[in-house]
């Protein structure tokens, strides 16, 4: 059985300041027992500001100072950050702790509902998968979940878990979508999918670029049979999930979504 823990929360224009916000959510899952620690996408700096600016590679100050948080509680920390890249950044997930410290950048970039992130971000084009005591984990960001290729990979390399970190964008309809989605990836992996999001600005208070996809909340953890196990609300929250990576191997047995396909 593995303990995991989403923190759910609203990240802001300072990566500082954000680094609290890790440093803080760390701290209070591990005393709930957990793990691994996922915090959203976008968690070194929200979006609807600058990235070029704050973007620093995985051996920088901000990745570091991650890792040093994961390693002084022993745990694996996941969290959204931006890398450089050439004219752009890279929209990072940083994977610290337990012997791993690695990124993931995201593939499939937010070119939806007008908003177009390859403007600014380049995508990425390789899978992240990692071992901790004894669990293979995937890793996806936020749009990744329309895709459910790149969730059947995942498990194709092994993975019983994947992490989601995300900074959804509001909308009509669009919570909907992502439980939806969510689910249904778990679904067709036979994988646990837990998804961290970003809190709702509304809910917590706080002031964003309106343009911007700064979260709507309702972060989720839903085993391969497409069962909800653990649901937040819009606002900041932890949930904390006990996720038994068996459960993988019985709904792909009982599905056969992946040993039946033809495509």
């Amino acid at each position: 059985m593995a303990r995991i823990a989403l923190c759910q929360l609203n990240s802001g224009d300072d990566p500082e300041a954000n680094l609290k916000l890790v440093r803080s959510g760390v701290e209070a899952a591990v005393a709930d027992g957990a793990r691994i620690v996922v915090f959203p996408e976008a968690t070194m700096v929200r979006f609807g500001r600058p990235l070029d600016a704050v973007a620093e590679p995985l051996d920088g100050p901000w990745a570091s100072a991650v890792a040093a948080v994961a390693a002084e509680h022993d745990v694996v920390v996941v969290a959204g950050m931006f890398t450089p890249a050439d004219g752009r950044v890279r929209n990072t997930l940083l994977v610290t702790g337990g012997g791993h410290h690695r990124g993931y950048d995201k593939i499939h970039l937010y070119d939806a509902f007008g908003f177009a992130e390859s403007d600014t971000v380049a995508p990425g084009t390789s899978l992240t998968t990692f071992e901790f005591e004894g669990v293979v984990y995937g890793v996806a960001t936020c749009y990744d979940v329309r895709f459910p290729e790149l969730f059947r990979a995942l498990a194709d390399d092994g993975a019983d878990v994947v992490l989601l970190p995300a900074s959804w964008g509001a909308g009509e309809g669009k919570r909907e979508q992502w439980e939806v989605l969510v689910r249904a990836r778990a679904l067709d992996s036979g994988c646990w999918v837990l998804a961290c999001g970003q809190a709702d600005p509304a809910a917590t208070g706080v002031t964003v670029n309106p343009k911007a996809p700064t979260g709507i909340g309702y972060s989720l953890a839903s085993d391969g049979f497409g069962r909800v196990l653990a649901s937040a609300g819009p606002g900041a929250e932890t949930l904390v999930v006990d996720v038994d990576p068996a459960v993988a191997v019985a709904a792909r047995t009982a599905t056969g979504a992946l040993a039946n396909r033809r495509l």
